[in-house]
């Protein structure tokens, strides 16, 4: 999906905030990327170079902590957020099962996002819900013993 910065008027006012708070402070480059993902909801290029550039670190330095740590995304994410665990007990309960119903109910495969801006999903190793595989999350939500027939039931209340 292809989505514009929404890197304009206020949103841009709150990051010239947060960057005079560091400017020169090459230190504060994670905590920085941070804030930065929460004000843009991603972090776009043009995010990046603005802090490289306050925080006087080069843009490869700030590329590179962004593409290390998962946390961090450099490509829109959607309204809703949707993990589902393929750690070994999910896995044998079918997590690959759910994998391929979202694929066929929202046509997306993991670090993808909806057309509409509505989902997006990622696959992770654990929840730590091993008990209750296969287990997926939606947005802080967990779902546990998910069966593929329940989750066109699941996602429409997220669609409201």
């Amino acid at each position: 999906m292809s989505v514009a910065c929404k890197c304009s008027g206020e949103l841009n006012s709150r990051m010239d905030a947060l960057l005079e708070q560091y400017r020169g402070q090459p230190s504060a480059l994670i905590q920085v990327l941070h804030q930065a993902q929460g004000i843009y909801g991603y972090l776009p290029r043009k995010v990046l170079q603005r802090v490289a550039g306050a925080l006087n670190v080069p843009l490869s330095q700030v590329y590179g902590v962004v593409s290390f740590y998962s946390f961090f995304t450099i490509h829109p994410k959607g309204k809703h957020q949707i993990s589902v665990c393929k750690g070994t007990a999910c896995y044998v309960r079918g997590a690959g099962q759910l994998l391929d119903r979202i694929k066929d109910e929202l046509g997306l495969k993991p670090g993808e996002t909806t057309e509409d801006g509505q989902f997006s999903l990622e696959v992770v190793r654990c929840l730590g819900a091993c008990g209750l595989g296969p287990v997926i999350t939606v947005d802080e939500d967990v779902h546990a013993r998910v069966q593929p027939e329940r989750l066109s039931g699941i996602l429409a209340a997220y669609r409201q």
